[in-house]
């Protein structure tokens, strides 16, 4: 009881403790009988505050449970008090992080029994992730302040903030209908995702793609191919290496790739196709691998946008693992800060045919004293192997904007004939 007084109520304590020594010393009866009421008075403030808000249930309740960054979710909270005891003053705060504006406090006066009170507060994500909004704590005090209780009404709640989607037109060439993912296109790409052949090693083949198992068998050198371009399907390669980025929070570069990742899945689903969506390294996301591609187009599109939510920066330091991370389909890959090297063994692994695009983003520009050079040299390279690149400069530049540029260089006389 004593844990709940105030300053106040300390004070008033302590002054009734020197009102009765004061009373025993003088024999003054008429201050004992002072020292009396103000010993009572914090003490009944503090039985009635503790019992305050013991009698108040809430329910907590989110519309809606997920929303893009930017997209205002509303928060309801519905109390009920089943006490008949006056309540004083409830004060009700439900925590928030900061990504969501903070925490939300809000005054209730005086309950009823049996009456229901409904509070409503909003917040708008800043940060796409997982949040938890709570735990909603009660503060119960009597009207003269003398003391004051806390408790816990309701624990977290899930609060899923997703990225933001934009909407994008057009589809770069060889990406429309009649590529072999309409109708039973993505049960071929399915099935064509663990085909492989193998064949004789040959002078510039990459020792990592030596099928060792065939090679033991054989006794001769055997390298693992893959040929799948005709089967259709389209992969997203999302670079998600904590080193190829720059930035914090909502500004960094990796949020702006995750963004146009979420787009470009977005997009293609929504144009019939189903993508797959992979990290750095071939890594599935979501990680069940290839599960979502045999749900219906909506269903599959919010696990990825539920994967991508979760999404944490990747402490691998290469691109890839010496594999093609689309296995044969098309690939669009959203590429943070990536050196010569990783672009050349990028390129090398891709077969030849197979559409590949690129979102080469110059992480640097997202530091105030950024200069981002090396870009240039990697966006040079991908384009003379066959690759259709376009370079996004800054956090400013709209991913729409860079969507259509991609898919009108797509379309470029040059760029076909270096593909083919």
């Amino acid at each position: 009881m004593f844990s709940g007084l105030t300053i106040r109520g300390r004070c008033l304590l302590a002054a009734a403790v020197a009102s009765a020594v004061c009373a025993v010393v003088l024999d003054e009866r008429d201050l004992l009988r002072v020292a009396v009421f103000l010993a009572a008075l914090p003490l009944f403030a503090s039985a009635v505050s503790a019992r305050g808000g013991t009698g108040l249930t809430a329910h907590r309740e989110l519309e809606p449970r997920r929303a893009e960054v930017g997209t205002a979710a509303t928060v309801r909270l519905r109390l009920t008090s089943r006490s008949g005891t006056p309540l004083g003053e409830v004060r009700l705060t439900d925590g928030v992080p900061a990504t969501l504006g903070g925490d939300a406090s809000r005054a209730l006066h005086s309950p009823t029994r049996r009456r229901e009170a409904l509070v409503e507060y909003q917040v708008r994500p800043e940060l796409r992730g997982i949040h938890h909004i709570g735990p909603l704590r009660c503060r119960a005090a009597d009207p003269f302040g003398l003391s004051s209780f806390d408790r816990e009404l309701l624990p977290t709640t899930r609060f899923t903030v997703l990225p933001r989607v934009f909407e994008l037109s057009g589809l770069p060439n060889g990406f429309g209908p009649g590529t072999g993912e309409t109708g039973s296109g993505s049960a071929r790409a399915g099935e064509g995702a663990d085909d492989s052949t193998v064949r004789e090693y040959r002078q510039g083949d990459d020792i990592r793609r030596v099928h060792w198992k065939t090679t033991a068998r054989r006794d001769e050198l055997m390298v693992r191919t893959e040929e799948r371009p005709e089967r259709g399907g389209t992969t997203v390669l999302l670079d998600q290496r904590a080193t190829a980025h720059r930035g914090t929070g909502k500004h960094s570069s990796l949020e702006w790739a995750v963004s146009a990742a979420a787009s470009i899945c977005s997009h293609l689903h929504r144009n019939g196709r189903r993508p797959r969506l992979v990290g750095a390294g071939g890594t599935p996301v979501p990680e069940d691998g290839r599960a979502h591609l045999h749900l219906s187009g909506e269903v599959a599109e919010n696990l990825l946008l539920e994967a991508l939510a979760a999404l944490q920066p990747s402490a691998r330091r290469e691109l890839t693992d010496g594999a093609d991370p689309a296995e044969g389909q098309h690939l669009v890959a959203v590429l943070g800060r990536t050196t010569l090297a990783g672009a050349n063994e990028l390129a090398s692994l891709r077969p030849a045919g197979a559409r590949s695009l690129a979102l080469l983003l110059n992480a640097e520009r997202w530091n105030t004293d950024g200069h981002g050079g090396e870009q240039a040299a990697v966006a040079r390279r991908l384009r003379d192997t066959g690759w259709t690149v376009v370079t996004v400069d800054g956090p400013a530049t709209p991913v729409p904007r860079v969507w259509e540029s991609l898919c009108e260089q797509s379309t470029r006389p040059d760029v076909l004939r270096a593909e083919r």
